[in-house]
């Protein structure tokens, strides 16, 4: 099978690595197009989350450090690289992989939702670039299926943890009573949204919104009764935060060392959590070495996540047959697909056999020759030029002995069950007898 995945997360890499491979919306399609434009690659996707940039690709003679070259090229990394924090797998663990990613059993959080809609979205890009054919078109709604299955039939997705939700989590930790804290999110994206309406459900009624799009932050505050702030009035606002979450798609990052050391002497350093789950970084990591500031990235999510997955883990377990028949059923698909020009091939020319011999029954008919005698001939021509090829081949695998090559040839001219004659009975030889004696009969007489 043509497959070949490529990739770095939080399994491989720590973030100060994984934030030199990450993938912007505004150069999607850009790399896409590259990855595609390789001689080796028919197929491409990629798949970019903030904790692991991947690329799945289809064609008939990848190579794992072509790929590798390309990434370095394709993120100016030449002179540094980094090919040890990667991973690869191919064709039956490339289709595993992604259904294990698809069903949340690669996140962070075990068992979280989001990965599933990033899927569908780079999908969605990729048949839109033109990018995914027939084989990574197939194996993403399969994932995508098998993951909604899994979550359907296990309960690896009851408990509300994810991300978002762990980094409430450790906000409890430090501080038990939330409700009467100042909260300030930073972004207004799907993971910034997460953490608003874990935090409401917390009991969380002092919330600010603070984004570069003004009116996204406007519009995510209406519907949770926050007030928005625009980002470049951040430094002002940053003394009221008890506790800040920021999530951006910003190149550098947006919470300054000097700005929150300004902060604290506002506050008469009352502690401050910080929980930056960007990648690359929003928060600056010299701001980790302040007195009372509490800084977690995303990777220190980890510890929290650990005392939460006992639940998930022994779901996760539930999964893996379903997870492997999947594998299997796609695995059938793509070996029936491979045969599918063969047995196009071999239509076609029974098709031209066939009308070639029609036209010459019916030229023959048109004549006045005898009906059955031109059936017959016709039948008897068609079959002979139809197995001609495989005759010819079985014989000359017998004088060979290349038994692999017989037992292919018998299997494959092997009647189905519907094929086989029914066994005769007395009666049906006494009826077959009676028809030849009235053909007979009906012969003399013309």
């Amino acid at each position: 099978m043509p497959l070949l995945t490529l990739g770095i997360s939080h399994h491989t890499a720590p973030i100060e690595i994984r934030e030199r491979v990450t993938l912007s919306e505004s150069d999607f399609v850009a790399k896409l197009n590259s990855l595609k434009s390789l001689n080796t690659v028919d197929e491409a996707l990629l798949l970019a989350t903030c904790n692991r940039t991947e690329l799945y690709c289809s064609g008939q003679n990848l190579v794992t450090t072509d790929l590798l070259d390309w990434v370095h090229d394709a993120w100016g990394l030449r002179d540094t690289r980094i090919d040890k924090y990667f991973y690869s797998h191919r064709d039956k663990d490339a289709i595993r992989h992604l259904i294990r990613v698809a069903g949340g059993m690669e996140s962070l959080v075990l068992g979280e939702s989001q990965i599933l809609g990033q899927l569908k979205k780079s999908w969605q890009q990729a048949r839109l670039a033109d990018s995914v054919g027939n084989i990574l078109d197939r194996m993403c709604q399969h994932a995508v299926t098998t993951a909604k299955s899994i979550r359907h039939q296990t309960a690896i997705g009851d408990k509300p943890i994810s991300v978002a939700y762990t980094a409430i989590v450790l906000a409890r930790q430090l501080f038990s009573d939330l409700d009467s804290k100042q909260v300030l999110l930073i972004g207004a994206g799907e993971m910034i949204e997460l953490c608003a309406r874990h935090l409401s459900q917390q009991g969380v009624t002092r919330l600010a919104i603070a984004n570069r799009d003004v009116s996204k932050a406007e519009r995510l505050a209406k519907e949770l009764n926050a007030t928005p702030v625009a980002l470049s009035d951040l430094d002002s606002v940053l003394h009221n935060a008890d506790i800040l979450i920021s999530s951006t798609g910003s190149e550098t990052p947006v919470v300054r060392f000097d700005a929150v050391k300004q902060a604290l002497r506002k506050r008469r350093y009352r502690p401050m959590f910080m929980v930056d789950i960007a990648v690359p970084r929003d928060v600056e990591p010299a701001i980790d070495k302040l007195d009372n500031v509490y800084l977690y990235t995303i990777d220190d999510l980890q510890q929290v996540v650990d005392e939460n997955l006992e639940h998930r883990n022994r779901e996760a377990q539930k999964a893996e047959p379903e997870i492997e028949a999947a594998v299997e059923e796609f695995v059938r698909w793509m070996n029936g697909n491979r045969a599918s020009s063969s047995l196009q091939l071999l239509r076609q020319s029974a098709h031209i056999h066939g009308q070639e011999l029609v036209d010459k029954a019916m030229r023959r008919l048109e004549a006045g020759h005898d009906q059955k005698a031109v059936l017959e001939q016709l039948t008897t021509t068609l079959a002979n030029r139809i197995l001609h090829a495989p005759s010819t081949n079985l014989r000359k695998a017998a004088e060979q002995d290349d038994i692999e090559m017989m037992s292919m040839i018998n299997r494959i001219y092997t009647p189905t069950d519907a094929e086989v004659a029914p066994a005769r009975t007395p009666e049906s030889d006494s009826e077959s007898s009676s028809e030849i004696v009235e053909e007979d009969a009906e012969r003399k007489a013309r």
